[in-house]
């Protein structure tokens, strides 16, 4: 049995999401987005910086979203999710799977930070502004190459899960504008999925 640890508001909810996807069956350890849970003694010594998402697979155990959504996608589902190596469309499915933590969280993590986890009295307007300027630059591409399409590489893939769980908080944090019309609709369609709504429930 797959066991998630798991805190709400956190990219634990994209390994959510892809347990329901596939429809494999897990056991959620939920604990709180808070100190005394993460970085406690009994997670630290699942994670090293107490951080979540932690997935245990009998004698596996693996953190980092994306390392977790490729493991799960080998290991128990035969390579779904993911076009095969010599499809012409597996470049750009790693191009965005990987553009997700590269370009996009970076920013959301520290407009996060500067909006709900510091004290008011403590937030930079300046480095707000920036991060939030950075994140809507980042996501001008992914609105372009959905021009046409339901999904990023057409069909729903794990791409999806990384890329498409940011483009929705990073919706949510107020920063895909009108002149994204294409990430817009594509926000809706993945927040539509009976399976992410049941990740975000989880929040």
């Amino acid at each position: 049995m797959l066991t998630l640890h798991f805190a709400p508001n956190s990219r634990a909810g994209r390994i959510v999401w892809l347990l329901e996807e596939l429809e494999l069956p897990y056991e959620i350890n939920k604990m709180a987005f808070h100190p005394k849970d993460l970085k406690s003694d009994e997670h630290r010594a699942r994670h090293p910086l107490g951080r979540v998402p932690v997935l245990d697979d009998g004698d596996v155990r693996i953190f980092e979203s994306g390392a977790i959504v490729e493991y799960v996608i080998a290991r128990h589902k035969n390579g779904s999710l993911k076009p095969e190596v010599d499809n012409p469309l597996f470049p750009e499915f790693l191009q965005w799977f990987h553009y997700c933590e590269g370009m996009v969280m970076p920013p959301v993590n520290t407009i996060v930070v500067q909006t709900l986890l510091l004290p008011p009295d403590r937030r930079d307007e300046t480095a707000l502004g920036q991060a939030q300027r950075l994140v809507s630059k980042a996501l001008v591409p992914v609105d372009e190459a959905l021009a046409g399409l339901d999904y990023l590489i057409g069909d729903f893939s794990a791409a999806d899960i990384m890329l498409g769980h940011a483009c929705f908080m990073s919706n949510r944090l107020g920063c895909v504008g009108d002149d994204m019309p294409n990430l817009k609709a594509y926000v809706e369609r993945v927040a539509a999925r009976p399976a992410f709504k049941t990740a975000i429930e989880m929040q």
